[in-house]
């Protein structure tokens, strides 16, 4: 069963073999384009391969979103604004049609002439109910799914019971999370369907101060967390760009320019838009679980990587337990799908399996160390090959000296987060360590915060969090018990001020509210990463690391070792951990063939 989303956001494709979820991968991966909304060709490839198959082999194709529907909005949304609707029309009309009309006809072509089988159809919103109640160790749960728009629906309550999903109510477009949050996001200067995660990063350096302004003119937010909103402010229906003058007016100024100045109104905007955004949440919350009566929840849909309102979902206690699909957003659709015409339309059973099915979602590639090399010896690198226990060693002597360290290694992750496959590691204790990676290695903003990765079995001792968080979707405040004290006359600092405060004895990766986007390590899905952690634990007593994604800014995850090498390259890391070799930087400068180094790994 092949699974595949292309054209909205993060193309992908997913491979499942008799239940099991066998391979998954976005295109941007293999393409080296970030958000690659193309047809997944090399995912496809990727997955057909790692599962030992041929396109012939393929009971059922299946793509996650009815194009005749989307069809249908676009129209009707031209129709409702025209005539000053026609220009977005006529950009978005033959896109549609290139993309959309002729998909059967494209995902034959791509798949050769060896798959003569039937091409299934799913709704957007189904595929994502799917792709996070299938996985799910539940077997009956509330299912929300929330995202920009998927034909008609932004947002959807259902139900899964065994084998069956079933929505049971909807949001329909223009009344959109999704796009709402995006408009704050175009507004902050900040790229739509990229740029969201900066903002709920900025909120927390704000106070929502302009929250009652957006309650009063923007939205209206009934009980059970559907909202009505003003359209007059927004221009994505009938223009090309998220907001408009009105909106503009109204919080005072022109959107920031995407490298402009952060002032402290920016701040406050985010902070209150992310506070509308925690209430329409925990309102859906709350009415999912009162109209399905289940004491578990499952979530997807890009909203659904909002991991401040998820963890007020959780702290809420408004369900038992949470399952949120790792790969939310569109790239979860190919895998929904899938898993969607293997327990639907065919009718097989369903097993719910603990902690989960998506295998600690390391469903993407691995390269032999053979591979791993050959690469280095071509290109003259100079490294050291080592054993496992000897390379944990190895990366922990670096981290101890303030080292930063890229580790690439085993199956890659799907999902936007990095969760120890293709991960940059850094020291948690070291108040620099926030800032020399945002401006040296990633080269992006320096109010982003990093995630702490903490051994499952020590994170009572660093998090008031209860329940395992293996994919990085909850935020959880760090314990009283971390804390330091701060300075008098604290709370009188605004903005970047906040920074310099070391609030706790990891001060890495606490936030300027004392919040924390835990990732917790269970040796039982990589055994590797678990072992590094609790080695460093062993040595320190930190059951910590930083970890973030291996990858630059405007760049996506690496997934080669020649990825890896290159980004290795190009920033001021310390070391690299590929495969089982490590590479050293001090030790590539004193190479005669520096010239060559450079040039086989330079930026394309």
């Amino acid at each position: 069963m092949l699974g595949i989303s292309a054209y909205y956001h993060d193309s992908a494709a997913a491979l499942v073999r008799d239940g099991e979820i066998v391979a998954a991968a976005q295109e941007e991966r293999f393409t080296r384009v970030k958000h690659d909304r193309d047809f997944p060709a090399h995912a496809v490839a990727y997955c057909l391969e790692e599962a030992g198959l041929a396109a012939s082999d393929l009971d059922l194709v299946a793509y996650y979103d009815k194009p005749l529907l989307t069809f249908d909005r676009l129209l009707e949304t031209y129709l409702a604004f025209a005539p000053r609707g026609f220009q977005s029309f006529r950009q978005a009309l033959p896109v549609w049609l290139h993309e959309k009309l002729h998909l059967p006809r494209e995902i034959e072509r791509e798949l050769g002439d060896g798959y003569q089988g039937k091409i299934l159809f799913d709704l957007h919103h189904a595929s994502h109910a799917a792709s996070a109640f299938y996985p799910s160790p539940f077997e009956e749960a509330a299912i929300i799914t929330v995202d920009g728009v998927g034909e008609w629906s932004t947002s959807t309550l259902g139900v899964g019971r065994g084998r069956d999903v079933k929505l049971l109510k909807e949001l329909r477009f223009p009344h959109s999370l999704g796009l709402l949050y995006s408009a704050f996001t175009y507004y902050l200067g900040f790229k739509v369907n990229s740029g969201e995660y900066k903002l709920m990063g900025l909120a927390p350096y704000g106070v929502p101060r302009f929250y009652d302004l957006i309650k009063d003119n923007l939205i209206d937010i009934k009980d059970d967390g559907s909202f009505h909103m003003d359209m007059r402010y927004f221009d994505y229906c009938a223009g090309l760009t998220m907001t408009n003058t009105a909106f503009h007016r109204l919080f005072g100024g022109e959107p920031r320019e995407p490298e402009g100045q952060t002032t402290q109104r920016h701040m406050d905007i985010a902070a209150s838009i992310q506070k509308a955004t925690n209430e329409i949440m925990l309102k859906l919350a709350r009415f999912a679980r009162k109209e399905t009566g289940s004491e578990n929840l499952c979530m997807a849909g890009g909203v659904a990587l909002n991991c401040v309102a998820n963890g007020l979902i959780l702290q809420e206690g408004i369900f038992k337990d949470i399952f949120i699909q790792p790969a939310s957003g569109d790239a979860g659709g190919a895998l929904g799908c899938a898993l969607h015409a293997y327990h639907h339309y065919l009718g097989k059973p369903r097993q719910p399996k603990r902690p989960d099915a998506m295998k600690g979602s390391y469903l993407g590639p691995a390269y032999p160390q053979e591979d791993v090399m050959s690469l280095l010896n071509g290109a003259g690198i100079a490294y050291r090959e080592m054993n496992d226990t000897d390379l944990i060693k190895a990366i922990c002597d670096c981290l101890e000296i303030g080292m930063i360290v890229g580790l690439c290694r085993g199956r890659m992750e799907f999902g936007p987060r990095a969760l120890g496959a293709r991960t940059i590691l850094g020291d948690p204790r070291n108040p620099e360590m926030q800032s020399r990676m945002n401006l040296k290695i990633k080269f992006r903003e320096g109010f982003r915060p990093f995630a702490p990765a903490v051994l499952m079995e020590r994170l009572g001792d660093y998090f008031d969090l209860e329940v395992p968080s293996p994919y990085m979707l909850l935020v959880a405040p760090v314990k009283e018990s971390q804390r330091r004290p701060l300075p008098d006359g604290w709370r009188q600092l605004q903005g970047m001020a906040l920074l310099k405060l070391h609030r706790s004895n990891i001060p890495a990766v606490t936030h300027v509210d004392f919040s924390a986007r835990v990732q917790t390590v269970h040796r039982e899905t990589n055994p590797f990463f678990h072992d590094l952690v609790a080695a460093f634990d062993k040595r320190h007593g930190c059951g910590v690391l930083v970890n973030t994604s291996f990858n630059v800014r405007g760049e996506p995850i690496v997934c080669t070792p020649k990825d890896a090498m290159r980004c290795f390259v190009n920033t001021e890391m310390d070391a690299l951990a590929v495969g089982n070799c490590l590479v050293l930087k001090s030790e590539q400068q004193v190479k005669a063939d520096r010239e060559q180094y450079l040039k086989e790994f330079a930026l394309d």
